[in-house]
């Protein structure tokens, strides 16, 4: 199967995600980019748009039908899940390629997991790995021993679902706490509340890690623009090419592995205590990361595809 021309899927979730609709995510372009490296390398991008797809269950059997038409399928398939809303239902439609036995990056279970900010900490921690401290509360009347248990304010309060920095604010005093639960808890589609600490010493930078298999392939540091504490370059945040020193690579890695993905974007804060892992994305950016790092991250991804294409069909000869 080595040198042949590949069918290399794309599973793009952009035109049902409202993030992606709005113009606040690269996620189309980064279809785009991702289709052009397949084509430079030989092979034949196959595109999947979420809202032509149908699921067709009929006896004992189950299909994917694009546009009314059974699907012949693709070598591997590469889902781009741009979503936070719904995820268990809009993402069975992944699980439905595996199933028909299509090599997946990422696959359904991971992607569930990480997406979940909650389930990613209950990961992390059995794996020994290191998270901020985090205290988990559903009631109102729980949040100031919370707060206290964390080491008092400033704090971080994040819904268990989001990215590109939505669903996370920081709170500096008790008189602005009840504001902020507001306006979060209104756009929220649960009652969980994640109560994270501030870690000072990071002065508003982070570090992303971009994984793909069992090494970093690009990482660049992160700085929040003046005034705003996220870090994500859609918001403004600045960015630089730079090397993760060997431990902070090392935890990159186990945190992909320990959430089972291929490919992850982890993002680490250096502590007083050393690295920690903020968060595990399981549909990482990689527009920035390329223009500042010069690394083809897109060719990466697909080279990965590729290589697990050939060893999936070694597989089954």
């Amino acid at each position: 199967m080595k040198n042949k021309k590949l069918q290399i899927g794309l599973l793009d979730f952009s035109s049902v995600s409202r993030l992606a609709r709005s113009g606040k995510s690269p996620a189309p372009r980064e279809i785009q980019v991702l289709r052009n490296a397949i084509k430079l390398r030989g092979h034949v991008p196959v595109i999947y748009k979420v809202p032509k797809c149908q699921m067709y269950f009929h006896e004992r059997e189950a299909e994917i039908l694009y546009n009314n038409k059974k699907i012949k399928g693709c070598d591997v398939l590469i889902p781009r899940v741009s979503i936070t809303s719904n995820l268990t239902l809009e993402v069975s439609i992944v699980k439905q390629f595996q199933l028909m036995g299509m090599p997946v990056i990422n696959g359904y279970l991971p992607v569930q997991r990480a997406k979940n900010k909650l389930r990613t900490l209950q990961i992390l921690t059995q794996r020994n790995l290191p998270v901020p401290r985090t205290v988990v509360v559903r009631q109102i009347q729980y949040i100031d021993a919370a707060i206290e248990c964390i080491g008092g304010y400033p704090v971080i309060l994040k819904s268990p679902y989001g990215s590109f920095g939505a669903g996370v604010v920081i709170v500096e005093s008790r008189r602005s706490l009840y504001s902020a639960l507001d306006v979060l808890w209104m756009n929220m589609k649960s009652n969980i509340l994640l109560i994270q600490e501030y870690v000072a010493e990071a002065d508003g930078s982070d570090y992303r890690a971009f994984v793909i298999g069992n090494r970093v392939v690009a990482s660049m540091k992160r700085t929040a623009q003046k005034g705003e504490f996220r870090s994500n370059l859609h918001l403004g945040g600045q960015a630089t090419a730079i090397e993760l020193t060997p431990d902070e690579q090392k935890i990159a890695i186990r945190a992909t592995r320990a959430l089972n993905l291929q490919i992850a974007g982890v993002d680490i804060l250096r502590s007083k205590d050393g690295p920690i892992i903020m968060e595990v994305n399981a549909n990482p950016g990689f527009l920035g990361l390329m223009e500042v790092t010069g690394v083809d991250v897109a060719g990466e991804i697909v080279d990965f595809a590729a290589k697990l294409a050939e060893k999936s069909g070694k597989e089954k000869v």
